[in-house]
């Protein structure tokens, strides 16, 4: 069996079976009992990639509004240029510190059938996807996956789309999670257009961040890509636009905002980023 293996090193994530247990269940403490979560119906949502410090927290509290049970969550990243398409992982599993998550290959092949954009096999290591393997390997134990990067461009409404048709056919139970930061501010990302301190934080959070959420809480696709790569508001922009192209075409209208805060709330410093979880709902 070809396993895809763990890539970030321990600092993204906890490196043992038990640290990565004890991590998950203190951030369940932590996390205030979503409203909701007693029928949790999401089929969709978006979430950020950082290191767990920072966002897992997030990420974890969106997952915790998906259905349960699911055939399969399909996980889409990012970190490609406009015109890098759709590249999807090959293997027939994903090393996580919980054990190996299964992946559903039969349901890839359908979306590769599917998307109008062809389907490319990643062989580059990358954080989007990774960084929310353990989180679905310790809610989904009994789930597979399907991990997939989407361009910043329409190759992401077609993705979306194909998952939604690929699922119906196999008559699977899928939920799409999209992994997305918003805006990455500050001399480290050579992006500051609103100089420094309290100033840069407030525009990042009232106007550039909360214009590419607003994109992404009306289901509009097409918005949130012309709004990520116009003003930066959005690293891996593709992610989130399939998830939320999945939910709209499955009959969803409206998304809900979980949870926002950018890394400044955690470390003040110059350069930061935002962070928002979305879920969709039937």
């Amino acid at each position: 069996m070809k396993i895809r293996e763990r890539t970030l090193p321990p600092g993204w994530y906890p490196g043992t079976e038990d640290q990565t247990r004890e991590t998950i269940q203190r951030y369940l403490r932590e996390i205030r009992e979503p409203a909701g979560v007693e029928r949790p119906e999401g089929i969709a949502g978006v979430v950020p990639h950082a290191g767990w410090e920072f966002s897992g927290r997030i990420a974890l509290e969106v997952l915790l509004h998906f259905r349960k049970p699911v055939d399969t969550v399909v996980v889409v990243g990012g970190h490609l240029s406009q015109s890098a398409g759709i590249i999807a992982a090959f293997e027939e599993g994903y090393e996580t510190p919980l054990g190996t998550l299964m992946a559903d290959l039969e349901l890839l092949d359908k979306i590769k059938e599917r998307c109008a954009a062809p389907l490319r096999e990643d062989r580059q290591p990358d954080n989007t996807v990774e960084i929310q393997l353990p989180f679905i390997k310790y809610l989904f134990p009994d789930s597979r996956a399907v991990a997939l990067r989407a361009a910043p461009s329409n190759d992401a409404i077609e993705l979306g789309r194909a998952i939604k048709e690929a699922g119906e056919h196999l008559e699977r139970t899928v939920t799409v999670l999209g992994s997305t930061d918003l805006t990455h501010y500050g001399s480290n990302y050579g992006f500051a257009p609103e100089g420094r301190g309290e100033r840069a934080v407030e525009w990042v959070k009232e106007v550039n961040d909360r214009g590419f959420i607003e994109c992404l809480l009306s289901l509009d696709a097409e918005a949130a890509l012309r709004h990520a790569v116009e003003n930066q508001s959005a690293c891996s922009a593709g992610g989130a636009v399939a998830a939320l192209t999945f939910a709209r075409e499955s009959g969803v209208r409206q998304g809900k905002l979980i949870r926002y805060l950018t890394s400044y709330d955690i470390y003040p410093n110059e350069s930061f980023v935002g962070y928002a979880g979305v879920v969709y709902k039937r």
